[in-house]
């Protein structure tokens, strides 16, 4: 990770730390970890939102190693980063783009608002720097300004985008780009969905559309099915993650705007919860804020260390 990402994460997870380290003064206080450090401890780690089972997990190991020790406002940050890390160290796991397959179909779902289109452009420009043909396609037919969005950024990154008329069938748009995809040599074709979550029956149907379409022409698409999250909602994003992978086969996370969070500890609950892979983390508008999630940087991130 480079340094201005690593800066801009510490500030992105400033409000997330700060909400921690209020919590955690008063465990501080008393510099020995008894009964009450600990429960005041792990009244800290919910509150911070990592979750109950994160926290119980925690509190565990620290009752195991450090019960009773005089301990320094350090060694418990850092062992709080070491705890957190070893959660998250299993889902730090890019992306991985398969370059025999021509196109490689990334299928990207998400509420409304999460930032699903903004990351589809983010990703679609760090492949095309890498030297990847990526094509995108604007299956959030229902928003005239996803579409208005996604062709702003296939301007900007010189990737083809797919689109339809307003209310167009996703599904047989998807089944357009995959052809065109295939003909013209593409590495990675990228789709955007609609996220109506409050129809959940009617979204449900046209992913599921979506995919069947896909499969007439290619049976192992997609191959990656990325749900994108945003870091405000907290722990409503567990309930998200529990709805789409209901309707599809989520293999992978992107989680967005922790630069407007104080809410940075879901993530560690997500692990916890689900054990999916965490491609990338996002702390910003700039293509460069989207960046390959790393546990460590991120729990000391959290801590504020």
């Amino acid at each position: 990770m480079a340094l201005g990402f690593l800066s801009r994460l510490k500030q992105g997870l400033a409000r997330s730390t700060q909400k921690l380290s209020d919590s955690l003064g008063a465990v501080f206080t008393r510099h020995k970890l008894d009964d009450e450090a600990l429960e005041e401890l792990e009244n800290a780690l919910i509150a911070a939102d990592m979750g109950t089972e994160v926290a119980q997990r925690v509190i565990a190991n620290f009752r195991r190693t450090r019960f009773g020790k005089e301990v320094t406002d350090e060694e418990v940050r850092t062992a709080l980063a070491e705890e957190i890390a070893a959660i998250l160290a299993p889902v730090a796991v890019p992306l991985a783009i398969d370059p025999t397959l021509k196109p490689h179909v990334v299928l990207v779902v998400g509420v409304n608002g999460s930032g699903k289109t903004t990351t589809i452009g983010k990703l679609a420009q760090a492949w095309g720097a890498e030297g990847k043909k990526c094509m995108l396609v604007a299956g959030d037919t229902f928003r005239a300004a996803a579409v208005e969005q996604l062709q702003v950024w296939g301007s900007r990154t010189g990737a083809p985008v797919i689109a339809g008329a307003q209310d167009s069938d996703a599904a047989g748009l998807a089944f357009d780009a995959l052809t065109r995809a295939r003909a013209e040599d593409i590495d990675i074709l990228l789709v955007d969905t609609a996220g109506r979550l409050h129809n959940k029956s009617a979204l449900m149907g046209e992913l599921g559309k979506i995919i069947r379409v896909m499969r007439k022409q290619d049976p192992s698409t997609p191959h990656s099915v990325v749900l994108v999250l945003d870091a405000t909602t907290g722990q409503n994003a567990v309930q998200q993650v529990s709805v789409f992978k209901e309707m599809v086969a989520v293999t992978g996370l992107v989680v967005t705007k922790l630069d407007g969070s104080a809410r940075g500890g879901i993530v560690v609950a997500l692990a916890e919860s689900f054990g999916l892979p965490v491609h990338a983390v996002g702390v910003g508008e700039q293509a460069g804020d989207l960046r390959p999630f790393d546990a460590m940087e991120f729990a000391r991130g959290l801590v504020g260390l």
